[in-house]
Parts: structure tokens; sequence; C-alpha cells
């Protein structure tokens, strides 16, 4: 079957509350960001492969007509099963039971796909991603600027400055930078996906807080600066950062994305 993209459109309405409705979803969506899609998955689950595949697809612009940022959060409770996923983390595992928690889940699984930290639904469900991501709230994007060293082979410093576009109220919220990994092919020799080829794009290898906000309007400058730890085989050309306001309710809003330069 060849892949569907789905349009975010209201129904029900005339056609001149169509166009109308059309008209104000495009300005709209001029002054908004794009909406931050993160999968919980694992190598060594056997149904988040084609969770992988659709979070590659809905990064590139393949499945749905709205900007989206997607992070993978490589989880660790299966590596029990035989594979020990090499970007696994007990972080993420954390991060994804502050989820469970915030929506009053009954249990952690994979795939899972959580829409601005506001819903969810099972990541390997494409139409259910589709519907929740349409149905999110947008915010505008940060405009922070970045200035990149490498003080050291294996550290990465970025220093920001910006407006985040966004109020932020007296309950505050942290301003949050995540360094991903695209790009990652990899042979899997035991438990449940033993003797296949998987490809993981987005996978996040770090994520850091720059600054923690509150009582600030849209038009505030924030500015800190952040030092990743690196890895063997760091790539800036497979790697980016995404920068979001995420507050104590775990919901986002505002996202940007960030190139790495590639002469680093």
């Amino acid at each position: 079957m060849a892949p569907r993209l789905f349009a975010c459109f209201s129904r029900g309405s005339s056609s001149s509350e169509r166009k109308t409705t059309a008209d104000s979803a495009t300005e709209e969506q001029r002054r908004a960001g794009p909406v931050v899609v993160e999968l919980f998955s694992s190598q060594g689950c056997g149904t988040s492969t084609d969770a992988e595949d659709i979070a590659t697809r809905l990064g590139l612009g393949e499945i749905v007509d709205v900007p989206v940022l997607v992070l993978a959060f490589h989880v660790d409770y299966w590596d029990y099963r035989g594979w020990k996923d090499p970007f696994g983390s007990s972080a993420w595992t954390v991060r994804q039971k502050a989820y469970v928690e915030s929506m009053r889940l009954d249990t952690l699984y994979t795939p899972q796909i959580v829409v601005q930290g506001r819903d969810q639904c099972l990541g390997n469900e494409e139409g259910s991603i589709a519907a929740a991501v349409c149905a999110a709230p947008r915010f505008p994007s940060p405009t922070m600027q970045a200035t990149f060293s490498k003080p050291s082979p294996m550290t990465l410093q970025v220093a920001l400055s910006g407006p985040l576009r966004s109020k932020v109220d007296s309950a505050g919220a942290n301003v949050m930078v995540a360094l991903y990994q695209s790009g990652v092919v990899i042979n899997i020799n035991k438990g449940e996906n033993k003797g296949r080829l998987l490809a993981n794009d987005y996978i996040v290898r770090r994520l850091e807080k720059l600054a923690t906000v509150k009582d600030i309007s849209m038009k505030k400058s924030v500015s800190g600066t952040i030092t990743f730890t690196l890895w063997e085989g760091f790539n800036p050309v497979k790697c980016g950062l995404v920068i979001f306001i995420q507050n104590s309710s775990l919901h986002i809003s505002g996202a940007q994305q960030l190139a790495i330069p590639d002469n680093l």
C-alpha cells in the first residue's frame, strides 16, 4: 500500500466556513511551530520495529502535513530478553514512567508515542498517531541562536540565547535540549529481533536542561550554555538538537530544531 499523507482539516462545515477556517489555519501554522513526538522504544522489543519506521517517516513529513520533531527514547527494561539495546537508558525509562503517571496509565509499554507531552497512543498505529498529531496544540518556536565549540574531542559545548516566544507563568517550565542521532543501522543477533537488520533515527543520546524559567513574556530572552559528553563515532552530519519547553505537568509548549555544523 502506498504511504498516506494525513491532512489536518476540520469537518462538517460549509464551503465558505471551510475557506475561512482554512485561511485561519494557514495563518496559525505560519505562527505555530512543530509538534514534538516522543517514541519510547527498544531494539529488544519485537513490535517496536514498525514504530521506528513510522517515526522515521513522521520526521520526514511523509505522514502528516504539519511539522513534527521526533525524539526516540530507547528504554532498558527489555534488555533481559537477550538483546541489550546499546542506546537503552534507565533515564529514558524514568522519563516514560513520568508520562505514565501524569496520564494515569496502568503500565509501561513499548512502542509508545507521546505527543506534546499531553496525549499518547500505540507507536505502531499510524492512523492513531496521525490523529493525535493533528489534534495537538501548536506553539510558536523559540528563536534561539547557537554557538558551537568542541573544548575536547569528546565534548560538544553549545551556547544558546534568544526568546522562547512562549509565555511562562509563575508555575515555571524547563528549557530542555536533546541531542539526537539518526542513520543508525545495526544487526541484531539475540532476542526477539534476532537476525534482523534494524534502522533507527532520532535516537536521543543526551538530554540536558538549559534553564528553568518562570513569569516571563514571549519576548524575554533566555541564555545558557550546555556541555554534552560525546560518544565514539560521533558524526555531526547525522546528529541534531531539539530545544523544547516543558512544564511540571510535562506539557510541551514550543520547540526548535538546530543543525550541528559539520566542520566541528
